[in-house]
């Protein structure tokens, strides 16, 4: 391990870029914070100098949209990714019920029906197959669908009878029976009853962050959730990110998903009291769905199915957005259908209208937009928390799902930036690897979307860098006085093509100037 400590010690390689360009060769870094940027020769008097010949010094990279505990989760073992068909899908779920307390439930992570054979959802018929004598939820990769079999929808109570939640849906057969795939809240009927045995712990959770330390993220915005929800079986996000505060290694801004205006103040207090690198930055709170459930929430109906998607953004929202607002937070809403996006976007400008500032608004996703809605997010100032790696699991079949016309606007990350918003890069891990450079490289190459939307390499960096600082109200990364946060890698991002920038390798993460000892053993789960 490197340190600097509380010494002066200048930083050196091939060269030093930002977002804005090649500053030079190295960064003279006093007690955890840069001093300045430049040139060895003019910059190396009398200090300690530490040398990385070739490598390519970079401000520390962000993924402002992150779900950290659910990551923990599926790095424990092999996902339903990849999966053939519906008999893959029950091998796999008895697999994990004989490796798991009979007294658990048995839960399923990543599975994407595109890739099976049958090109549909399994229904509770075919968990029964598998395991008929223990509770059974799977989840969509995308974490807007799960499946459940028939004990798990009897211990929740649901049956011919029950009626769709708010902001859900239970599919039902043609007798009104429930098939076993739930929507949106739907889920949490099930989820919230399931009990314990799957819980992550506060060291799983730290080996998770070890790992993002190992890809070079400095800084993540972390989506924590307080109470139950659709992933209730993994417990309280919020108690085990708290029991780990003052051993995360990296910066770990926190977005708590929050239904109760009235608790915001008592978990941000929590959060703050945590310590450590942790902080409280505002709530999250969802607008719609997910292109591959079918309930993003569209202006016109899916092209595959007669559905206009789930619109779940109401009354409660402004109320929650308010409260964060409050105790100097920020509100991020999850929006990926045009539909959806419009409706936070007409929230966001009466919020902005009451005195909100915009840079504390963040529209997470904005996945496909009306060209007026592209106009309104640059003219209001609003972040976008965006996802290029959505393109490449979705590249296949989204043309199918939203049309040609759609496609035009969706990621539309260039028009975006034109009109003047403010993109910052992420993955939704675990909905996609957490991996920045696949970002960046997605953000360039798009997978084989329309190109018009590419960025180009010094946006795409952007993306990850100032723009994600941004998002998670940080200082601009590398500039004097700002956190010693840098990463040496063993390539120019800016001049690797997409190809050569996915396989570039991190030698050494800073953060405060200190290089952390970093887990590169399994960065991403088995598919």
């Amino acid at each position: 391990m490197r340190q600097c400590g509380m010494t002066t010690t200048l930083f050196s390689a091939r060269t030093m870029r930002t977002a804005s360009g090649i500053k030079g060769d190295a960064i003279l870094v006093e007690d955890g914070r840069v001093v300045a940027l430049g040139n060895r020769h003019h910059l190396s008097g009398g200090v300690n100098v530490v040398d990385f010949p070739g490598a390519v010094l970079l401000p520390g990279l962000r993924d402002a949209h992150l779900h950290p505990v659910a990551y923990a989760a599926a790095l424990r073992g092999a996902t339903l990714a990849a999966a053939g068909d519906f008999n893959d899908v029950a091998r796999h779920i008895r697999d994990t019920a004989a490796t798991t307390s009979p007294a658990a439930p048995v839960i399923g992570m990543r599975l994407n029906e595109e890739t099976l054979t049958e090109r549909r959802l399994p229904d509770r018929a075919v968990l029964d197959a598998a395991v008929s004598d223990r509770t059974v939820l799977v989840h969509r990769y995308c974490g807007h669908v799960a499946i459940a079999n028939t004990a798990a929808l009897a211990a929740a109570g649901i049956d011919a009878a029950s009626p769709d939640p708010h902001g859900g849906l239970i599919d039902r057969d043609g007798e009104g029976n429930p098939t076993g795939v739930l929507r949106e809240t739907a889920i949490e009927l099930v989820s919230e009853g399931l009990g314990g045995g799957n819980q992550v712990s506060p060291d799983e959770f730290l080996s998770g962050l070890n790992r993002l330390a190992g890809l070079g993220l400095t800084s993540i915005g972390a989506i924590l959730r307080s109470g139950a929800g659709a992933w209730a079986s993994l417990g309280n996000e919020v108690d085990i990110a708290v029991a780990a505060a003052d051993r995360i290694p990296i910066n770990v801004g926190v977005y708590v998903i929050e239904d109760d205006p009235e608790v915001v103040a008592i978990t941000r207090n929590r959060i703050h009291d945590a310590g450590g690198r942790m902080r409280w930055l505002g709530i999250k709170r969802f607008g719609d769905g997910s292109f591959g459930g079918h309930t993003a929430a569209m202006h016109e109906p899916f092209t595959d199915r007669d559905t206009i998607g789930t619109l779940r953004i109401g009354d409660i929202d402004r109320r929650v957005a308010e409260a964060s607002l409050a105790q100097s937070g920020s509100v991020a809403i999850h929006a990926i259908g045009d539909h959806a996006c419009s409706a936070v976007i007409d929230l966001y400008t009466d919020l902005i209208a009451d005195g909100a500032d915009p840079r504390r608004l963040r529209i997470e996703h904005a996945s496909v937009l009306t060209r007026n809605d592209i106009q309104r997010l640059g003219e209001l100032g609003i972040v976008a928390a965006v996802q290029p790696p959505f393109m490449a699991s979705e590249s296949a079949w989204l043309v199918n799902r939203i049309g040609e016309e759609r496609l035009q606007r969706t990621y539309p990350f260039a028009d975006m930036e034109a009109a003047g918003t403010v993109l910052a890069g992420s993955s939704d891990c675990p909905v996609e690897p957490p991996d920045p450079w696949a970002g960046m490289a997605l953000a360039r190459d798009r997978s084989g979307l329309p190109k018009g939307q590419a960025l180009s390499p010094e946006r795409a960096l952007a993306m990850y860098t100032t723009g994600g600082a941004i998002a998670l109200d940080e200082t601009e990364p590398l500039t004097a006085g700002s956190p010693a946060d840098f990463i040496v890698v063993d390539r120019d991002p800016v001049a690797a093509s997409p190809d050569e920038l996915r396989a570039t390798e991190v030698l050494a993460t800073y953060v405060d100037g200190v290089e952390l000892e970093v887990d590169r053993s399994q960065p991403f789960w088995q598919d």
